[in-house]
Order: structure tokens, then sequence, then C-alpha cells
């Protein structure tokens, strides 16, 4: 678990700067940085819980330290592993995001989001996470002092009458059965305020989706289930697996798992609008050069015939492996 915390924000996406940052701040943030170090280390892999709430504590007083350095928002923080790191694509503004755990059933998020600024001064808006104190996290807009917590890996930028919509992707592990994927709207209102949430979605209620109105997307499902969620650029389409009860009796997230097809939304007139099989043979990644088949048909039986392919083609590939390491033998 720990290590698909840590592997979930080797991958998020970082923004390039030309902004030169003086050498005076760099340095400064350069002597707390080995500090930084060790408390993001410790919040993750601390054996003892107190240690890594301490470790928590002690980071949050002395990450704000560095932001205040100015010109602060330049600086990457690249060596401070375990805590997300992604500037929005008009680099108007860049979102930390971690969270620390009491055990396997309880996770709490922490976050924060610095505005850039002309004078290189500190804007920020600590994030407090509220989960724990709503049953119905999907049912409002929420500013930073109840935002609905989450590990982002991604942000996607969209427009609507000239005006910005940042669109948050991010991981919540939850608790010790499930496992949650987050569709967050972010905005900024007339003071630049942030506001989590809007009702931005349309899709057909299935049972397993969030009840409409929602004013946040959620996928929750089997713990450690592997469920994607991402943007396709080429598709223009946020992409995440459908999940299927493990019992047909019940539709509960503990018994939800991906079954090999995908469903999305794409943005269209200042919604994120339901798409059904979005795209046939994305490349999600070097390794892998198309979608795999459905392995359910549409009643939900198994489709044999689909497993004995898919069966085939992998013996075939590691023949071909095999037959190319005794050729380079």
């Amino acid at each position: 678990m720990r290590l698909l915390f840590s592997t979930l924000l080797c991958f998020c996406s970082f923004y390039a700067f030309t902004q030169p940052i003086p050498a005076s701040s760099v340095q400064a943030i350069q002597k707390i940085e080995p500090i930084l170090q060790k408390d993001a280390h410790d919040i993750v892999f601390a054996n003892d819980w107190i240690e890594r709430f301490q470790a928590d504590s002690a980071f949050i007083r002395n990450f704000v330290k560095a932001l205040k350095t100015p010109y602060s928002f330049y600086y990457p923080f690249d060596s401070v592993q375990n805590i997300s790191k992604l500037y929005a694509p008009d680099s108007s503004f860049r979102i930390f995001s971690w969270q620390v755990m009491k055990d396997f059933t309880y996770y709490r998020q922490r976050g924060a989001i610095q505005m850039r600024t002309s004078d290189g001064s500190l804007k920020l808006y600590p994030l407090f996470d509220a989960s724990e104190f709503t049953k119905a996290p999907t049912d409002s807009i929420r500013t930073p002092n109840n935002w609905i917590g989450a590990i982002y890996y991604k942000i996607i930028l969209t427009t609507y009458k000239n005006k910005k919509y940042y669109t948050l992707l991010g991981l919540d592990e939850n608790n010790a059965r499930s496992e949650k994927k987050w569709i967050e709207v972010l905005t900024f209102n007339d003071e630049d305020y942030p506001e989590f949430g809007g009702n931005y979605f349309k899709y057909p209620a299935d049972g397993i989706k969030p009840p409409q109105p929602a004013y946040r997307f959620c996928i929750e499902y089997k713990k450690d289930a592997g469920v994607r969620m991402n943007y396709d650029p080429r598709y223009q389409a946020i992409i995440f697996s459908r999940v299927v009860s493990e019992s047909p009796s019940e539709k509960n997230p503990y018994n939800l798992i991906p079954y090999g097809d995908y469903e999305g939304f794409r943005w269209v007139n200042g919604y994120w609008v339901y798409v059904n099989n979005p795209f046939q043979n994305v490349i999600f990644d070097k390794t892998q050069t198309d979608l795999p088949a459905p392995i359910l048909d549409d009643k939900g039986n198994r489709k044999e015939k689909v497993l004995e392919e898919i069966s085939k083609k992998n013996m075939e590939k590691a023949q071909q492996k095999k037959d190319s390491t005794n050729h380079q033998k």
C-alpha cells in the first residue's frame, strides 16, 4: 500500500519553468529541504502512527516556512518525495496533496493550493479534509475549509464561455476494504478564491455511480482492485474502468472490480458528459498497445471465446519472448 502511494506520486506531472528564482531564495529553501525530505519520508514509512502524525505536523510547519521564501512558486521541491506537486497547465497555481495513515482503516489527506503572484509573495490556501465528517461527499460545492481529500495525480484545463475549469483526478485509499478515485472540478471565484465541485456531470444512473446531482464524481471499489482513471488527450476524454460486482446479489463498493471494459466523460459545453465505450485501441503506456477486451457480455455472462482468445494471445507472446531469448543466447 505504501508502495502504491509512493509510485502514484512518481507519476504526477510537473510544470517546467523558465522563470528565474533568485539565488538567495534557492539557498534559503535548500537549507530547509533536507528536513522536508525526512519528514515527508516518515509521513509514509514511520512504523508507528504517532510518529507518522508527528512527521506530518512537522512537515506542514517547515513546508510553510519554505513556501514563504520569495518566489518559492518556481521551486520544484523535486527531492521531497511522497508529496504530490502538480502545476496547473496555465501555471496560475500549483496544488500539493499527500496523505497520512493511522492504520489500514483510517487515511486522511492533506493539501494546499499555492497561487502564482507577480511579486513572488506567498498566497496559500490550506486544504482541510472533511471526508470523515460527511456521509454525502458528492452533494455540494466545497471550499478549502471542508475539502473532500484526495491525492491528485492529474490536472485537466478546460474552458467554457471564457471561464477556466481545472479538473483534478485523485486517489483516496479510504479504508481497509475499499479505495476511491475522484474527479473534482476546481474553479476560482471573482475574488480568486478556490471552489471545489459543481453541477458539471451528466451520466445515467446505474446503482454504482454517485446519485445525481453529483457535485464531484467518485468510483469506490474493492481494495487493490486496480481501477484505472486518467485523461487521454487523443480522445479528449477522462477514461475509467467499468466495474462490476463480484457478487451478483449485491453492489456494495467492497465487491466492485474492473472487468475489462471502459467508460468515460468528454467536456461538452461546460459539462463532463458521459460516454459509453469512448474509444478503441487506446495506448495507455509503452507496454500496452490496446485495451483488454471485455470478458462479460451485456447480460453479465462470461465471454468464453474472448477468454480463449486472450489466453491464446498471451501464449503467443510468451512463446515469442522465449524464442527471442533463445535467439539471443
